[in-house]
Parts: C-alpha cells; sequence; structure tokens
C-alpha cells in the first residue's frame, strides 16, 4: 500500500508553522509570552558570536520584533523559568524540562570522564573536590575566581582551558553544578539547589520515560521526521533508541509513515503523528514579509533537512580561510514569507551606531523587485534598532550579481 504524500508546499508550511515562521511575527516578546515561544521551540541556541546581535536574541526577535535581549535574561536569572545546559550545543532550555536532563547528566558523565581524562591529562580530575567546595562555600563563582595559583592573571575564556575551568565545565555538563547568570558572556555556576530549587526537588524520571519524552518532544516540534532527525533535535537519545522508538510506535498506530516530497520531487520517508497530513492542510500560509534569520536559527540548524526542503545551501563559513569563502565570515539567511530567498551580509559597527550592510546574494530566480526590497530595508531598519545602531548604512553596490 503506497504512504500517504505531504507535498512540498505543505510540507515547507507546516516546517515553518513548527518553527513559529508561518504566521505574523506578533506579541510583546516579554514574561509569559516569551517563554511559550520558547517552549514551542523547544530550546534557543547559544553563541557568542555578535557580529549583529547574538544568536539566541535574533532568533527570539524573529519571531518577536518586539522581544529585547533583558527580556530573556529576566527570565533565566530572575524569573527562574529557564535554564542553560547542552541539547546538540549550549542551550537555553524551559526549567519544565530540566527533569528529563537526569539523563544526559548520567550519559555526559559516563561518556566524558575518560575523554577529557585523555584531553585534560589528571590535572582537572585533581580539581573536582576544589572546585565543588569553592562553589558550595563562596556561591555563584566564575572560571577566573577558581584558577589555580600558578595561572592567576590568565583569561578565564573559553579557549583557556586551565584545569579549575576544565572541571566547572565537566561538573556543569554532568549536573552537579549550574549557570546561575551570565555577565560580558561569561559564565558565573553555582549549585542547582542553589539555582531552581524547585526544578531539583521534582521526581527524577527512569531512563525509559526520559527516551519516551525525548522522542514525542521531538517529533511534536518537527512534525515530520526520520529516527535520525528525531534522535538528533535534542541529541539525547541514540540513533538505536530512536528508532525502536519509532518503530513501536508504528506497531501500535501511534505513529504513521508518510512521504514528504522535498523541493526536487523526491519522496524521503518519515513518520509523523496520525492527523499531520489533514492538519497540515488547514495552515495558513506564511505572511509575505521578509525576516533575517541566524545562522543557528531551529530551522536552519538541520542544514540537510532545510535544503530538502527549500533548496536552500547554507554554510557557516567562519572558520573558512577567507580567500576561499563563497559569500562571507557570518552571512544572515533571509526569508520571504515561505521561501528562503538569499543572504546578507552586514554587521554592526556600534562605535558609529550603524548597520553597515556590505553585500546582498539573491537566489537563483529571485529578483531584486522594488517591493522586494522594500520589506527587506524595513527589516533592516528594525533589526539595526535592535541591535542599538541609530542608523543603517547600505553599500551602493551591495545586490550581487
Amino acid at each position: 500500500m503506497p504512504r500517504p504524500i505531504l507535498d512540498n508546499a505543505s510540507a515547507r508550511r507546516l516546517f515553518l508553522h513548527k518553527h513559529f515562521l508561518g504566521s505574523a511575527p506578533v506579541g510583546p516578546g516579554k514574561g509569559e509570552d516569551l517563554l511559550q515561544l520558547i517552549k514551542g521551540l523547544g530550546f534557543v541556541q547559544v553563541d557568542s558570536v555578535s557580529t549583529v546581535e547574538r544568536a539566541h536574541h535574533m532568533i527570539l526577535f524573529a519571531r518577536r520584533p518586539a522581544y529585547r535581549p533583558k527580556a530573556l535574561a529576566h527570565l533565566l536569572e530572575k524569573d527562574r523559568q529557564l535554564f542553560e545546559h547542552w541539547t546538540h550545543d549550549a542551550a537555553i532550555i524551559p526549567i519544565d524540562f530540566y527533569r528529563y536532563w537526569h539523563l544526559p547528566f548520567e550519559r555526559s558523565r559516563a561518556r566524558l570522564t575518560k575523554k577529557w581524562q585523555d584531553w585534560q591529562g589528571a590535572a582537572y580530575v585533581n580539581e573536582l573536590d576544589r572546585v565543588m567546595e569553592h562553589v558550595a562555600e563562596k556561591g555563584s563563582s566564575r572560571s577566573s575566581d577558581l584558577m589555580a595559583e600558578e595561572h592567576r592573571g590568565q583569561s578565564g575564556g573559553w579557549w583557556n582551558w586551565h584545569p579549575s575551568k576544565a572541571a566547572l565545565e565537566f561538573l556543569w555538563r554532568t549536573g552537579s553544578l549550574a549557570i546561575s547568570k551570565r555577565q560580558s558572556f561569561q559564565k558565573f555556576y553555582d549549585l542547582p539547589e542553589n539555582t531552581y530549587p524547585a526544578a531539583c526537588s521534582a521526581p527524577k524520571p527512569d531512563p525509559e520515560e526520559a527516551i519516551e519524552w525525548f522522542c514525542n518532544s521531538a517529533l511534536d516540534r518537527l512534525g515530520f521526521a526520520t529516527s535520525g532527525e528525531i534522535a538528533a533535535f535534542w541529541d539525547h537519545v541514540s540513533a538505536s533508541e530512536a528508532r525502536e522508538w519509532v518503530q513501536s510506535g508504528l506497531t501500535s498506530g501511534r505513529l504513521m509513515e508518510i512521504d514528504v516530497i522535498g523541493v526536487d520531487g523526491k519522496a524521503r520517508k518519515s513518520v509523523a503523528w496520525p492527523g499531520t497530513l489533514e492538519a497540515a492542510q488547514t495552515l495558513s500560509e506564511a505572511p509575505n514579509r521578509v525576516r533575517v534569520l541566524s545562522p543557528f536559527d531551529p530551522a536552519l540548524r538541520d542544514r540537510r533537512r532545510a535544503e530538502r526542503l527549500f533548496g536552500f545551501f547554507y554554510r557557516i563559513e567562519i572558520f573558512v580561510p577567507e580567500a576561499k569563502r563563497q559569500y562571507g565570515y557570518y552571512v544572515f539567511p533571509i526569508l520571504e514569507g515561505e521561501r528562503l530567498i538569499g543572504r546578507i551580509d552586514m554587521k554592526a559597527n556600534r562605535q558609529i551606531a550603524t548597520l553597515e550592510v556590505a553585500k546582498l546574494w539573491l537566489e537563483p530566480g529571485i529578483k531584486p523587485a522594488k517591493g522586494r526590497l522594500k520589506k527587506l530595508k524595513a527589516e533592516l531598519s528594525r533589526m539595526a534598532r535592535f541591535a542599538g545602531c541609530d542608523k543603517l548604512a547600505i553599500a551602493p553596490d551591495w545586490i550581487q550579481t
């Protein structure tokens, strides 16, 4: 019997709605509205690059233009409705999900203990007790507060992993410490029970319950997926565990197999909840608005999935030698309605409070029509204000051919 088909246009629309890019970007972008947005996304990736603004702030701004970074800091550091930990990378996660992180804590401890000892030697292991004692006694502490005496005066940045820094990170990754706040993006660590006591007292699920939650919640946010995509969403279940979950769901009828049609017309076998195809047909068309996305936007995190659905090839070229870059150091993807139409090279020059736009590359078949450019410039003006810039400066020859 042939599998039901989700056509490419419907798949893209569903994909965008699941990533909160399929409806008008309205809402106060703070408090409960912001918390519900992050819960819907699952997590927001944290990144230090701030060519315009840091990735986590740009992700939220693309969905809530009223959003400002202080709103996230309030939820994270004052209300304690969010916590910072690891998915596929460092991320900000709703505190309601914290109880399921006991599984990755345990798995990280098993995986990292020998790996980091091979990498760092025994020195960081010898620091673990001292670090825990210091934090327990002093409270919220930075890496520089714990730097061994012989290393004082060195930077405590991520590139300088002295033994106590490695110990801090290991204890955070394995759940013994929490990130209580950041100042100038520098982490402060404290005991989890000091940071979010209610979450720490919640019942700890067994591994089977946690795996079930990770797989369920991944498919909820993806809409349709392969078992590999389900495993990769949180990056806390193995490929084999995701395959077993999928097979169990298909056998019981909880899941159904469908063919998702890519932009090239090829079908990809995926699974979905029953009723997904019918629900996709009821979704409204995405507003024909232009939005500039972070390279770490959830909609682009799985580069291959975005390429299959939209025909949009994107790679970050930060680590590519300048002479070999196709586009630029850190270019931003552009979404218009339900299409990824190009990418833009820009940066916030805060010394002169100006958002400087250097180059625009449109995808093949996308024309630099007046209406499109007007919408893009309006979005760039909004982004300039978001980045704290008073002016927008666009290079005369910005449109690349």
